[in-house]
């Protein structure tokens, strides 16, 4: 089983920045990519950044230029920093893992609140 625990949500000004975090544990594939997912309410969830395991990134349109996803192999973990925070960005953020070969293989976090007041 593979745990995946964000954290590094929270209420942030318009123009401010956050950093969230997401650690995983258990058996993790190395060949995996890691992901940022948003969920508003009455929306659908949406993917806004991702990174495979070789590193490449890809990011949703609304957030290019402000957010940078990353990852630390070595701590198992995938970042995301978001900067200059707009209204529309507040969400609920998942994390998420997957394999780049076994689509059965996949993972999700929890959950974390970002708030943004204007």
């Amino acid at each position: 089983q593979v745990q995946l625990v964000e954290s590094g949500g929270g209420l942030v000004q318009a123009g401010g920045s956050l950093r969230l975090s997401c650690a995983a544990s258990g058996t993790i594939f190395r060949d995996n990519a890691r992901g940022w997912y948003r969920q508003a309410p009455g929306n659908q969830r949406e993917l806004v950044a991702a990174i495979g395991s070789g590193g490449s990134t890809n990011y949703a349109d609304a957030v290019k230029g402000r957010f940078t996803i990353s990852r630390d192999n070595a701590k198992n973990t995938v970042y995301l920093q978001m900067n200059s925070l707009k209204p529309e960005d507040p969400a609920v953020y998942y994390c998420n893992a997957k394999s780049e070969v076994f689509k059965s293989w996949e993972y999700w976090g929890q959950g974390t609140q970002v708030t943004v007041s204007s």
